[in-house]
């Protein structure tokens, strides 16, 4: 079972200026968005990553490269790649307009109470984004399970939308009630996908050791492997009463 670290890009401008970005190019972090991806990837420095891969968009990258230097300076070489199905929505004649301004359009109130009818005029609708991203995070964890193996940990960078629409997805959650959760800049959300099921492990986080997410060292011996079967740190399975916490396969 790969985990996924899913990160959403740091603050940019057009975020403080309440401006939909969309995919318009040359969007960059602001000061304090480079703060956070720095932060962020001080977190993960500790996570020895099979793959860091990010949105084409420059906020991201930005993001993902702050990462990347983070890995090389704790002795791990870890490659950028982008993928577009992490890329923003398709927002079409909504890209650049002020949020405010958009909130006085009749498909605001679609967006919010039933995302999943929702399609902007010359773009996407959201249920081709999730479906996009969905099909883009779950085929390259099942490439880099086989890869890495089960123990496989990789960082998926992308928008806050996207985010959201994947916790949806792992959480079994109709797109339609994808607006009660909530992704801030640089946040760290986490999925393992199982056979049996995703498993949300954390969702909007901003600190705290992310240590725990490295793969379990090898042991030698099929009592080690049984042990850390039992942990339920890595089984498919739900652990009946919740279970001892990752701390019981260290």
């Amino acid at each position: 079972m790969a985990t996924v670290i899913l990160v959403r890009h740091g603050r940019t401008s057009a975020n403080v200026g309440g401006v939909l970005a969309g995919r318009t190019p040359g969007v960059r972090l602001d000061e304090t968005g480079l703060q956070q991806a720095e932060r962020t990837a001080a977190r993960l420095a500790d996570v020895g990553l099979a793959a860091l891969v990010s949105s084409p968009l420059e906020r991201c990258r930005q993001t993902a490269q702050a990462i990347a230097r983070a890995q090389r300076a704790s002795g791990r070489e870890v490659r950028l790649a982008t993928d577009k199905g992490l890329t923003e929505c398709d927002y079409g004649q909504w890209q650049g307009r002020p949020l405010k301004e958009l909130a006085k359009e009749p498909l605001w109130k679609v967006v919010q109470a039933q995302p999943s009818a929702a399609t902007f005029p010359g773009g996407e609708s959201l249920g081709a984004m999730q479906a996009r991203v969905v099909d883009a995070v779950r085929r390259r964890d099942a490439a880099l399970e086989n890869k890495h193996g089960p123990g496989a940990v990789w960082v998926a960078v992308s928008h806050g939308d996207l985010v959201k629409a994947l916790l949806a997805d792992a959480l079994g959650m109709h797109l339609d009630l994808f607006q009660r959760l909530h992704v801030d800049p640089a946040s760290v959300s986490v999925v393992r996908y199982t056979a049996s099921r995703p498993y949300v492990l954390a969702t909007n986080t901003h600190e705290g050791d992310l240590s725990w997410l490295s793969p379990p060292a090898k042991k030698a011996g099929k009592k080690a492997a049984k042990v850390h079967s039992r942990s339920g740190a890595r089984s498919s399975d739900a652990v009946v009463g919740g279970g001892a916490g990752p701390s019981a396969s260290a």
